[in-house]
């Protein structure tokens, strides 16, 4: 029975593309492993065939031991530089045929001569063999994450996988861990060896780390979700709205009705928890009807309410709409009532009543608003046209309709009345085409009166006889008005995009000055003065009652607003004043907004100086402060020891035992000692407040600078020592980075404790009991830089004040005498930043303060 059964199995395999599921995890220790290998045994006691073709358990214990009960094809074993690797064998698995694979780690490089570079495509070998495979990848490998990842960690991960390939699979399950569990899981051994856990607490695995690559996890799996419904959609031909989730669309015109539609159906998301979407249709033609600031101003609010902006290009509004609403699978569509007339609505009932009778499922809501209609609005009161072109307009529409009607007289006998009025017709089209709607309806009125008078029976009289000849005489005058009505939308429409353009131009120019000028006011006013050819332009500000000018360009500029030839208000007290010419009134729009952003390059560098101003001044009081405290209690109290241990040795009638006069005398000494280190970091501050530290570099070893600067400690300190001496050279100088390693561990010895014993197996005998170091040191590599770690088990930092603890006489949670006036931190600051290093304190896990020294890596 075995050979059917073989036979049976083969062909299926050649039927079926193997399933892949794939465990995603935001960080390594999440437990995406873990959870693969507990599918794995679930689907082995359903009585699937379940081999594991690579897992790779970093020495965790409780991965190891979850393989236990599952088989496992060996590994392949390659050589590569002299060192032996493991991959997996892909023929191994192929030969061995089984239901499900087992395969960790699918962004995994392989070793160079491998059967294939990358191991998800050993996998998808696997998978068109018709084997299914459990596999898992970090969040971080995903090639579309890969430089925002780097961004955020300063870590590049070299191993990725493309995001097709993880698309592709059948099951994507999101393994998820709050960024302090993962923490403590790394702190309690659980993710990494003893050796590597403060470097990874400190580096990669930051809780803000953590936080954002979560983000990322769940974000890219959410829209893996929304996409797979697109594609079901898709691929079953499903249009109709599917109410998975809540979504509004609100769609604007950019008039003055479009933000109360933004706010309405922002409430309306809010209620209903939906995805809010603004949508702005733009006709064919790219024009908005509407100003860029306008625009502006909407997409701030769009930011504001958390939406966000869509534009789609459609000379059918309703179609428009409604497609974009279907294609985002959108539940409520949200629209202001029409603008209309009653008048136009007649003719055209809107926009809104044909998106309502094709909506279908998605719900409409029509918001009123002050703009709605009601009035026949003077649309064309304006026209669009130059001065030039209206005057000839004028004089064709008193000349055409005279010569057509010459033309008539003169040929009365040969041309008939259809010819005629063919005549007054073009003569018509041709004022209409060149003047308008003014000179258009008054031309075709006299063409009609002319028709009517000379050539329709009776002549010379304006009586109307025949009915078609109403209906001609109607008919000129609705062609003037159409003809002129479209060339005045399209001379309207030429005019808008000119201003539009001209417009975006100069408030980027203003933007621009602003933001990349150091004393950008004086520039924008000269830009100012340049783009509207003004003679001055000055910016007025009011105080005590008396206008003064705070800047100006040009001749003669203005004392006042009253002086101006154009006054721009910004505030009550603030006036941008131009004198040379009086501009039009749809200038005043961009020079209210030259004014607002010189009001705003004003506020900025008064804010700039203010800033400087106070810094400085706090700067001083506060080191001022602080000196005379210091000076007051830190350097009087070893001088007070010494004056007293001094007074009982000099004294002639203190007989003093050598015990007595060796203490005395120790006393001295400590305390002069303790006033020699003071003055040597007041020393030391000052130069690095001159900038007078220049730091010899050169390669140097972690292990040497800590031997040396422990020298003076003394051994029952409780100071463990943990520096490989294997470690990468840092490049630095070797006095100055003495003193950092000595003032960092000064630091942590006065104010860390011995944790208190603790229990321990040494070597499966028995169990001692142990004390943990008040202090300990470690160093690390990562990346191209090399870390040491001085960790001590004290109080710590009260919660914010990491920065703070390297300012200049910080003694940051300070409850006793101990000596010091807090310069040890900052002078260990300055001297690691001169030999281009970073330091930095933290939390250590448990209780107390790690202090990281991070220097680049000597390239020898």
């Amino acid at each position: 029975m075995s050979a059917p059964l073989a036979h049976t199995r083969d062909v299926d395999y050649k039927r079926r593309r193997g399933e892949l599921r794939i465990y995603l995890g935001a960080a390594p220790g999440v437990g995406k492993t873990f959870a693969m290998l507990g599918e794995a045994h679930r689907r082995l006691e359903r009585g699937t065939d379940v081999v594991v073709g690579l897992v790779e358990t970093h020495g965790r214990a409780k991965t190891a031991a979850l393989i236990t009960g599952l088989e496992a094809v060996p590994r392949t074993r390659m050589e590569y530089r002299g060192q032996e690797f493991e991959e997996l064998d892909v023929d191994a698995v192929l030969a061995r045929k089984p239901e499900l694979a087992v395969v960790d780690e699918l962004a995994h490089t392989n070793v160079p001569g491998s059967r294939n570079a990358k191991r998800w495509q050993d996998v998808e070998e696997l998978l068109s063999a018709g084997i299914d495979v459990l596999s898992t990848v970090n969040v971080q490998h995903l090639e579309s994450l890969n430089d925002v990842v780097e961004r955020i960690t300063g870590a590049r991960q070299l191993e990725t996988v493309p995001d097709e390939v993880v698309r592709r699979a059948e099951q994507i399950e999101l393994i998820d861990i709050t960024p302090e569990a993962l923490r403590r899981r790394l702190a309690h051994g659980n993710v990494y060896p003893a050796h590597r856990i403060d470097a990874a607490l400190g580096n990669y695995f930051r809780p803000g780390n953590l936080t954002a690559l979560r983000e990322l996890a769940l974000l890219w799996v959410a829209d893996q979700v929304d996409v797979a419904l697109q594609r079901y959609r898709a691929e079953k031909e499903i249009t109709d709205t599917w109410e998975a989730r809540e979504r509004v669309v609100v769609a604007i015109t950019g008039g003055k009705e479009s933000e109360t539609l933004l706010r309405r159906a922002s409430r309306i998301a809010t209620r209903s928890g939906a995805e809010l979407m603004v949508l702005h249709v733009l006709r064919g033609d790219g024009l908005a009807g509407v100003g860029p600031d306008a625009f502006s101003k909407l997409r701030k609010l769009t930011d504001d309410v958390g939406a966000t902006w869509h534009t789609v290009v459609g000379d059918d509004v309703p179609t428009a709409m409604l497609d974009f609403a279907r294609g985002a699978n959108a539940t409520q569509l949200v629209l202001g009532t029409s603008r209309r007339s009653r008048l136009a609505r007649v003719f055209d009932e809107g926009i809104g009543a044909s998106v309502v009778q094709q909506s279908g499922p998605i719900d409409v809501h029509m918001v009123t608003h002050e703009e709605s209609g009601g009035r026949l609005r003077a649309k064309f009161a304006r026209s669009p046209l130059s001065r030039q072109r209206r005057i000839v307009g004028w004089s064709l529409a008193i000349m055409l309709p005279a010569v057509a009607t010459a033309v008539g007289a003169l040929l009365r006998q040969s041309l008939i009345l259809s010819t005629n009025v063919i005549d007054y017709f073009l003569a018509i089209i041709v004022v209409a085409l060149v003047g308008g709607l003014g000179p258009a309806v008054f031309a075709s009125v006299l063409c009609a009166l002319l028709l009517n008078f000379f050539f329709t029976e009776p002549f010379f009289t304006l009586t109307v006889d025949a009915q078609q000849n109403v209906v001609t005489l109607v008919a000129m005058v609705v062609v003037a008005v159409m003809v002129a009505v479209v060339v005045d939308r399209a001379a309207r429409r030429a005019e808008l995009a000119a201003r539009a353009r001209t417009e975006a131009a100069l408030l980027a120019s203003y933007s621009r000055t602003v933001l990349t000028h150091i004393e950008p006011l004086d520039r924008l006013l000269a830009k100012v003065k340049e783009n509207f050819g003004l003679t001055s332009v000055a910016l007025l500000e009011k105080e005590d009652g008396t206008w003064h000018r705070v800047a100006c360009v040009g001749d003669s500029p203005c004392d006042e607003p009253d002086e101006a030839d154009v006054d721009v208000p910004v505030t009550t007290d603030v006036h941008l004043a131009l004198r040379g010419k009086a501009l039009p009134a749809h200038d005043r729009r961009v020079l209210e907004a030259a004014a607002g952003q010189a009001l705003l390059a004003l506020r900025q560098q008064r804010m700039a100086a203010q800033t400087m101003k106070a810094q400085r001044r706090a700067e001083t009081t506060e080191l001022r402060t602080a000196l005379l405290s210091a000076v007051g209690h830190d350097l009087r109290t070893p001088l007070t020891s010494i004056k007293a241990a001094v007074g009982s040795l000099r004294a002639p009638d203190l007989k003093l035992s050598e015990e007595d006069t060796a203490e005395l005398l120790a006393t001295v000494e400590e305390s002069a000692d303790r006033l020699a280190g003071l003055v040597d970091n007041l020393l030391d501050s000052s130069r690095l407040a001159t900038g007078a530290v220049e730091p010899n570099l050169k390669p140097v070893g972690y292990y040497e600078v800590v031997a040396r600067a422990l020298s003076g400690v003394d051994n029952d300190a409780g100071v463990a020592v943990d520096v490989d001496e294997g470690l990468p050279l840092v490049r630095a100088d070797v006095g100055l980075l003495e003193r950092v390693v000595a003032n960092v561990v000064d630091n942590a010895l006065r104010h860390g404790v011995v944790v208190p014993s603790r229990k321990v197996d040494v070597d499966g005998d028995g169990r001692v009991s142990v004390d943990e170091p008040a202090v300990a040191l470690r160093a690390s590599a990562y990346g191209d830089r090399v870390e040491l770690w001085v960790v001590d088990h004290g109080r710590g930092l009260p919660k914010g004040t990491s920065t703070a603890v390297f300012a200049p006489f910080q003694r940051l949670g300070d409850r006793d005498n101990t000596p010091g006036v807090g310069l040890g931190l900052s002078v260990a600051k300055g001297f690691t930043e001169a030999m281009g290093g970073t330091i930095r304190a933290e939390d250590t896990p448990g209780g107390g303060l790690t202090v990281v020294i991070s220097l680049p890596e000597a390239k020898v």
